[in-house]
C-alpha cells in the first residue's frame, strides 16, 4: 500500500490496479484498503470510489467529521459545483480505426448498460443521468494514444462507458470493447492527480500517483511512453 499524502483528517493511497477502495467480504480473495488501512491506528472511511481494475488516486477521510466534508465537497462538484475538487486521470486507449474525437468537452447521459456495466447515449432519457467529461490528447504511439481526462461528473464507470460511447477503447477494458486483455485483469486507466479542499481549512490539496509498473517492479513501456509525452 503506497500512501501519496496525509495529514490528520485524511490520506491519498495510490492504489494497484485489482485492489478494491471498497470493503469486501472474508474470503473473496481480493485485497481491498480499507482492510490494509485497519491495520493502522484510527478508523478510515472511503470518500469516493475507484474501479477494481483502475489504478491510482483513492482518497479516505480518518473521522466521520472529514468525511462528511468531503463527501459533500464530492458531491457538489459532480453536480457542477466549483469547488476545488478536481481529478485528472491517464488513459492508454487503441488507436480507432475512424476518426480521433477532437480535444474537448463531451456530454452523454449515462445508464445501465447491463451485466454490471454503464452505457453512455448521446440524448437525455428516463434513468438517465447527464455526465460530463473533458478530454486531451497528450500523445500517440504506433497503436496507442494518450489521453488526459478530467471527468466534471462523477457516474458510476463514466470515463469507461463514455470513451467506449466516442469509439476509444481502453487497453485492457474487454468489458468496454478493448481487443484484447492486459496481464493481471487490470486495464490502462491511471486516478493520475486528485485535488480537494482540506478538511481543516488549510486550502487545497493536491495528491499526485505515479503510474503502474510492470510485472516485478519492471517499467511499464506505454506508462513511461506516456510520462515522457510531458504535462
Amino acid at each position: 500500500m503506497e500512501i501519496i499524502f496525509e495529514n490528520k483528517s485524511c490520506v491519498v493511497v495510490n492504489k494497484a490496479s485489482g485492489e478494491s477502495a471498497e470493503p469486501l467480504p472474508p474470503g473473496s480473495g481480493m485485497i481491498d484498503l480499507p482492510r490494509l488501512l485497519a491495520e493502522r491506528p484510527g478508523v478510515f472511511f472511503a470518500v469516493h470510489r475507484l474501479d477494481v481494475p483502475v489504478s491510482g488516486c483513492v482518497l479516505f477521510a480518518k473521522n466521520r467529521k472529514a468525511l462528511s466534508f468531503l463527501g459533500r465537497a464530492f458531491a457538489e462538484h459532480s453536480a457542477g459545483a466549483d469547488n476545488g475538487v478536481k481529478k485528472i486521470y491517464w488513459a492508454v486507449v487503441e488507436t480507432p480505426e475512424g476518426e480521433i474525437p477532437r480535444d474537448g468537452e463531451y456530454v452523454h447521459w449515462i445508464g445501465s448498460g447491463g451485466k454490471s456495466k454503464s452505457k453512455a447515449f448521446n440524448s437525455e432519457g428516463p434513468g438517465l443521468k447527464r455526465a460530463v467529461l473533458r478530454c486531451r490528447a497528450a500523445g500517440r504511439g504506433e497503436r496507442y494514444l494518450f489521453l488526459e481526462i478530467e471527468p466534471l461528473t462523477g457516474r458510476r464507470h463514466q470515463i469507461r462507458a463514455q470513451l467506449a460511447a466516442l469509439g476509444l477503447h481502453i487497453k485492457g477494458d474487454l468489458k468496454y470493447g478493448a481487443k484484447r486483455s492486459d496481464p493481471g485483469g487490470g486495464i490502462h486507466l491511471h486516478a493520475r492527480s486528485l485535488s480537494f479542499p482540506d478538511p481543516i481549512g488549510r486550502g487545497l490539496i493536491t495528491a499526485a500517483a505515479p503510474p503502474p509498473t510492470g510485472p516485478e517492479g519492471s517499467p511499464d513501456r506505454l506508462w513511461r511512453a506516456f510520462e515522457e509525452c510531458g504535462p
